[in-house]
């Protein structure tokens, strides 16, 4: 990493996360394999940004420490990219268990506890509201294509809804550290 970490993704261990280096990968990692409209790729740490601020809409009385499960729902990705949702399922279980390896180190390593299945649920909820939007948006799905991927679309306020416009990486890596760093207080 960046910041100088080895991290073993195989057997990852907390002290070896920095969230400046998941920031930093983030920002970089493009979703929908970059296939979206816009001069600026849609990043996994922007579209994390939308899940959180689409969780907060769905649940108002959302915690900093819900925030930030929320937030970091695609943290994995800073190393292992995005990958699309028919290749996850084509690769199986050995991908998935480094995601919940690297994801649990991460919980660990920001003192966060496993999410209730509520809060798991709410993630998943707002996960799925905010690939509709995207898809829609940026991806060139029609309202029921995206409906049959994703479900229903949500009824999103507009400053919810300006998250799904692009932005360069920089402003998504200072965005999704600040909002970050926000979520967990002094």
């Amino acid at each position: 990493m960046l910041s100088g970490r080895r991290l073993d993704l195989l057997d990852p261990a907390p002290h070896d996360i920095e969230i400046a280096d998941i920031a930093h990968g983030l920002a970089r990692v493009a979703r929908w394999n970059g296939q979206t409209r816009g001069p600026h790729v849609f990043s996994v740490a922007q579209h994390s940004l939308l899940v959180e601020a689409v969780g907060r809409h769905l649940a108002p009385g959302c915690t900093g420490p819900e925030g930030l499960e929320l937030l970091l729902h695609d943290a994995p990705e800073y190393v292992v990219g995005d990958i699309i949702s028919p290749l996850k399922a084509a690769i199986g279980d050995a991908y998935r268990g480094v995601e919940l390896r690297l994801l649990a180190a991460m919980r660990r390593r920001f003192g966060l506890p496993d999410p209730s299945p509520a809060l798991a649920g709410l993630v998943k909820r707002a996960d799925r509201s905010a690939a509709h939007l995207e898809a829609v948006r940026l991806a060139g799905f029609a309202q029921d294509e995206a409906a049959l991927y994703f479900g229903r679309a949500a009824d999103l306020p507009d400053p919810v809804l300006a998250l799904a416009e692009p932005w360069p990486t920089a402003e998504a890596e200072a965005r999704f550290l600040d909002r970050f760093h926000r979520l967990r207080g002094p």
